[in-house]
Formats: C-alpha cells, sequence, structure tokens
C-alpha cells in the first residue's frame, strides 16, 4: 500500500478518534481504513492503536509515529504547493486576525489587495486580545507592541503613531494643556491593554517626559476610548489611524504638536512551524510596500493627515480656531 495514504489515515483516525470519521473524512470505506493502519503497523512491527468496540486510543509507540506522520504529510504538502505556486496566482481564503484599531488601517488595503488578486478573499476578525493562531486557524495576525509568545515570527510592516487629542467642548471646560506636565491637572483617558497605560512619553524641543496620568475612565476598547473623547469625557493618546478622520473634521483638536509621542511597530506575526502560501506571502508583501510609503510619507508631511493647521484658544469658556 501507499505510504503516504497510509500515513493519511493514520492521522485522520488519530484526530477523529475512530475509523469511520476518518473513513468519512477521507472519502474512503472504514474497512479501507482499517487495512491502510494494520500495514502501517505489519511494516512497522507495533502496535499503533488500541482498539476496543466503544473507543479507538494511541499506544505510546503510536503517538511518537503520529508527531512524525504529521511532521511529513506538512512537508509534502509544502512541497506540492510550492511547486504548483511556481505557475499560479494567489487564491483561497485569508483569515487575518487583528486589533480594532488596526482593522482602519488594514481594511482599504485589503480592497486594493483585492483588486490585484480577485481570486482572494478575506476573514477579517477584530479581538484586542492576542489569539491563538494554530488553535483558532488564522493565517496571521497583525499587532503592535510586544509579541506574548515566542514560538511566533515576526515581521515588521511600519510605524503606528499615536496623538494626543480631545474634543473642542472637553477643552473648552478645562482649558488647553500647553507642555506634558500640565497632562497631570487634566482627565486622562486610558487603554487597559497599554504596557504605558499610567505612563505617557513626550519628546519635545525640551527633551523627553515621564508623565503619570489618571482620569474616570480606563478601557480595553479603542472604539471605546474614541467615542468617549468625543463625548468630551477627556484627554485621550490614541493611534492616528483611529482618530484622524476626527482631528481632520474638528471633532477632536490635536494636542502639544511639538511634543512627539511613542511609536508602536506594526507587526504581522505568524507560527514559526507553518510554510506561508502564495496568498498570504503576496499579502504581507503587499502591506509592507504600501505601509512603508506611507510612513516616508508621513515623515515629510508638515501637517498631521493633510489636516489644515489651526490655533486653538481657550477664553471664557469658549473654542476659538482659526488658520495660523
Amino acid at each position: 500500500m501507499d505510504r503516504i495514504t497510509s500515513m493519511t489515515a493514520f492521522v485522520q483516525v488519530v484526530d477523529h478518534g475512530s475509523f469511520s470519521a476518518a473513513a468519512k473524512r477521507l472519502e474512503l470505506s472504514p474497512a479501507m481504513v482499517t487495512s491502510h493502519v494494520q500495514a502501517l503497523e505489519k511494516r512497522l512491527g507495533i502496535q499503533l492503536l488500541n482498539r476496543t468496540t466503544r473507543k479507538v486510543s494511541v499506544t505510546e509507540a503510536g503517538r511518537a509515529f503520529y508527531q512524525r506522520c504529521l511532521q511529513i504529510l506538512t512537508e509534502v504538502e509544502e512541497a506540492e504547493t510550492a511547486a504548483s505556486e511556481l505557475h499560479s496566482t494567489p487564491r483561497g481564503t485569508v483569515r487575518v486576525n487583528t486589533s480594532v484599531a488596526l482593522a482602519r488601517l488594514v481594511t482599504p488595503l485589503i480592497a486594493e489587495y483585492v483588486a490585484i488578486y480577485p481570486d482572494v478573499s478575506f476573514e477579517l476578525i477584530m479581538t484586542d486580545r492576542m489569539v491563538d493562531l494554530v488553535e483558532e486557524g488564522f493565517d496571521l495576525a497583525l499587532r503592535t507592541g510586544p509579541l506574548p509568545d515566542s514560538t511566533l515570527i515576526a515581521r515588521r510592516l511600519g510605524l503606528g503613531r499615536k496623538i494626543l487629542c480631545a474634543s473642542p467642548a472637553y477643552l473648552a471646560r478645562s482649558g488647553m494643556p500647553k507642555h506634558p506636565a500640565d497632562l497631570a491637572g487634566h482627565n486622562c483617558l486610558t487603554y487597559m491593554n497599554s504596557f504605558l497605560e499610567h505612563h505617557w512619553r513626550f519628546t519635545g524641543p525640551d527633551g523627553e517626559h515621564e508623565v503619570d496620568v489618571s482620569g474616570n475612565l480606563r478601557t480595553n476598547s479603542i472604539e471605546g476610548m474614541r467615542a468617549a473623547a468625543l463625548a468630551g469625557l477627556g484627554v485621550c493618546l490614541m493611534p492616528a489611524i483611529s482618530i484622524g478622520p476626527d482631528v481632520i473634521a474638528g471633532r477632536l483638536v490635536r494636542l502639544l504638536p511639538d511634543f512627539r509621542t511613542t511609536e508602536a511597530i506594526i507587526q504581522a506575526v505568524y507560527p514559526a512551524s507553518r510554510r506561508l502560501s502564495l496568498k498570504v506571502r503576496t499579502f504581507l508583501d503587499f502591506l509592507v510596500d504600501r505601509l512603508v510609503c506611507e510612513e516616508r510619507a508621513a515623515a515629510t508631511r508638515p501637517v498631521f493627515l493633510n489636516a489644515r493647521p489651526q490655533a486653538v484658544a481657550v477664553q471664557a469658556g469658549e473654542l476659538r480656531r482659526g488658520p495660523v
């Protein structure tokens, strides 16, 4: 019998816990699956499975052989994929996990990519927790900040700028901070998943500053933070991709423009054990190309996101804006 087919049958029996379920998965008869496993046991001279009328379990030797079979079958599949990709175009579904904030960045880029490769579709799942990529079946995740799992491979995509801002209503009520030190007297909204939740860092004309901030709202939701800032609750330090349109439209006002905040590295992460398919590899290359171009453009942009420069002043409880 064909060894690869026999290994595949054995792996399916272990994965599904029965010969009948493995047979259904492989579109073979249960008798044929049994024959493949028996052929392996005869060739190896060992028992791979314990069989009873109620269940099938793996022997100690079978468990070790199962792990080797998984590795061999994966390498065979990758070899076949690599050969077929030499003369093919990307196709299939890419499952991507991303934070809510980064979804605003990646969604329009997915649209651009699909316009180039129409045979590729996407499942975009947004969570602010780092998922188990293998267990939950994701091809890759897009994240900022340090990686919680050292077994993941990370590829740098670009930089995520953060912007300090507040609503006109809040500034009219509480005043305009002129220096990072002034933030100690403001109601600062903090993001619970950040390693620098209560410590905001700035670099400006007079050097570096680390400010301890506090406020009456802590949240693990970027959208919740944005909604609170728009409602006039307080000052927030948020990714530019999340609040850029609000700053341009005047719904939020950028604060301390002469002080640069910490930039987060945007990374694509995927399991070290997984060979990237053509669809995933081309999508990553596309993201790097687009985000590096945006990063270079932002470095030379005189005004944040091409917004018109505005002077903001608070007098007698009212907010005035006008061209600088």
